[in-house]
């Protein structure tokens, strides 16, 4: 069950061909870069490994895997695929390839993309988080460049996206970065430590947290009045990460630095886009930039995490999800929902059980959850899905019995189970 989601920014359908062409802003996974028209690469020197290792890390801790390597393709030669409803986007190239890549790039025009989102030859749309990685320091840029420029060229052209008109008008980004465009995102925890202030480059910046886990308003842009405080835009919504959220879910700082370094903590385990976030991310952060992490995203004081509530766990549909459990979920999760190490997370206490919204649940029920590899350090079985052999109220019953036995949460009806599995017909 996924505790903490990392969906790509999916803002509503707009109603006005101006609002559209800015939205899609926020919708375009082109997370990097245009080709050609560059002034010329500016190399580091062939023998400087320390720059080139530390933007080799510094590129992990921005994530940029996620969005330019597919899982069969070559190593930053893009092609991940994002729909929408608005046409299908693909992640670019950012190998030194010159012809297909960004080997004509100088490093300014490389800090230039991440700090403004332009290119040599285009402005980019702002799901390429620009909007966040703004506050980077040209230092951390450089060796980020450095190290991209000593990968594998890869000759691999990018795919065009395929968009819907109006949404295919990419001068509606200039308007929206007059409009949205911040030099410094807003804070959701207090703290003035250094280790605060270095998670705060870290989660902002680098991480890019806010861009998921924070709502958006009806041009897309981030809502930054409403930092982390969460926004479901894909199929596992991205919950609330404010310290008053964590504390709500139960959560502690050690329990949260375990999470982000394995993928898995007493909460559950990292599904979704977060998979991906700790999967070729947070796991090979220094443990001291782990540390910093947690104490950003927590305070300095950090709050106490809430106990369990107390639920009075008697009914029929109570009865009927204790049977749907015992034959369908016992198995993996434990008779007592205490979960199995290395095969399925506990219920008891998990944040897709104990939270206010049971849409992750609900959608996990259905779904299923591949196998999670979490490198050498955690991994999770199979979970398969039980759209096609549970009805409806049949998962409300289940979803019920187990907020109430283990997340002193609320009941579930059948009309949000009914919600749930028709997003997942329509392609959320």
């Amino acid at each position: 069950m996924a505790p903490l989601g990392y969906p790509y920014a999916q803002p509503p359908a707009l109603r006005r061909i101006a609002a559209g062409a800015a939205a899609i802003a926020m919708l375009a996974l082109l997370a990097g870069c245009g080709k050609g028209g560059g002034s010329g690469a500016t190399a580091p020197p062939a023998n400087n490994k320390e720059l080139v290792e530390r933007g080799r890390y510094l590129a992990r801790m921005a994530d940029c895997a996620a969005c330019h390597t597919t899982a069969s393709g070559a190593a930053w030669a893009g092609g991940v695929e994002l729909k929408s409803p608005f046409g299908t986007f693909y992640g670019t190239n950012i190998t030194p390839d010159k012809e297909h890549g960004i080997g004509t790039w100088s490093a300014e025009e490389f800090y230039a993309a991440l700090r403004d989102g332009v290119t040599p030859d285009k402005h980019l749309y702002p799901a390429m988080p620009y909007t966040s990685y703004r506050s980077m320091p040209r230092a951390d840029s450089d060796a980020i460049y450095a190290y991209l420029m000593q990968t594998r060229p890869a000759a691999v052209a990018d795919k065009e996206p395929d968009l819907k008109f109006p949404y295919n008008m990419r001068f509606g980004v200039r308007f929206w970065n007059m409009l949205f465009l911040k030099d410094e995102l807003s804070d959701a925890s207090v703290g003035q430590s250094a280790e605060w202030k270095r998670g705060r480059y870290l989660t902002n910046t680098l991480g890019h947290c806010a861009e998921c886990h924070t709502p958006r308003g009806a041009l897309g842009q981030m809502d930054l009045s409403r930092t982390l405080t969460g926004n479901r835009m894909a199929r596992i919504g991205a919950p609330d990460i404010t310290p008053a959220g964590l504390s709500a879910m139960g959560w502690t700082q050690p329990d949260l630095a375990t999470f982000l370094s394995t993928g898995v903590a007493p909460q559950g385990s990292a599904t979704g886009e977060m998979f991906e976030v700790v999967h070729l991310s947070t796991q090979h952060m220094a443990p001291g930039d782990v540390k910093a992490m947690t104490t950003y995203l927590m305070g300095d004081k950090p709050l106490a995490p809430q106990a369990l509530k107390v639920v009075n766990a008697t009914g029929a549909d109570i009865d009927a999800g204790r049977r749907t459990y015992v034959a369908v979920c016992a198995g993996c999760h434990g008779i007592d929902g205490g979960g199995k190490p290395h095969v399925a997370v506990a219920m008891k206490g998990n944040s897709s059980v104990r939270g206010a919204d049971p849409h992750n649940l609900i959608a996990v029920t259905l779904d299923g959850i591949k196998a999670q590899h979490f490198g050498e350090k955690e991994s999770m079985q199979e979970m398969p899905g039980f759209a096609g052999k549970l009805s409806d109220k049949e998962v409300a019953d289940l979803a019920t019995y187990m907020r109430a036995t283990w997340g002193g949460a609320a009941k579930v009806s059948e009309a949000q189970v009914k919600t749930v599995r028709d997003e997942a017909g329509k392609g959320h």
